[in-house]
């Protein structure tokens, strides 16, 4: 049997970061018109490629994928680094492990990104010090498919109560 290593994350009261508020993730969301997907997959049972397919269908934003052994996801080009991308990106939404976080805040400070998001069970809080002292906004431990549904009236159709009071469905950012 194949051992599973467990991701740990900081209890609550570890926690000593303060990320974004939830207005301030919006505006984020809302300022944004890239996102680059840092080990997007192409695995339908990986949750990137979930995010991937939930950004590209149900968002207008521009959606880039990082991976360097795929060459295709979801029909499109796939790139090695940030830096290969041939526009700026404002948000890097993250789906690597721990320890290869520093580097990816590295590349996403070089490419002149605006956020670095990292994905549910992603928390690592030297990481979020030096982006905000590189001038990005950091969130961590939240989906950008999760809060953009959220805040755009998307999660009623998984049951949940978004809080967003509309009989139009919002298609932003």
């Amino acid at each position: 049997m194949r051992a599973v290593t467990p991701v740990v994350v900081p209890s609550p009261e570890a926690k000593a970061w303060q990320g974004p508020s939830a207005v301030d993730r919006l505006a984020v969301l809302q300022g944004a018109r890239s996102i680059a997907i840092v080990g997007a997959s192409d695995k339908p049972s990986r949750a990137s490629y979930f995010v991937a397919t939930y950004l590209t269908t149900s968002t207008n934003y521009r959606v880039y994928f990082v991976n360097p052994v795929v060459k295709e996801i979801l029909g499109r080009r796939t790139y090695a680094s940030l830096a290969e991308i041939p526009e700026p990106v404002d948000i890097v939404d993250v789906f690597r492990k721990h320890d290869d976080l520093p580097g990816v805040l590295e590349e996403a400070v070089g490419i002149g990104a605006k956020t670095l998001w990292l994905q549910l069970g992603s928390w690592h809080e030297d990481v979020a010090r030096a982006g905000e002292a590189a001038g990005l906004t950091v969130v961590m431990d939240r989906c950008v498919k999760i809060e953009h549904a959220r805040f755009h009236g998307g999660l009623h159709l998984a049951g949940f109560n978004t809080g967003v009071i509309s009989s139009k469905r919002q298609l932003l950012g």
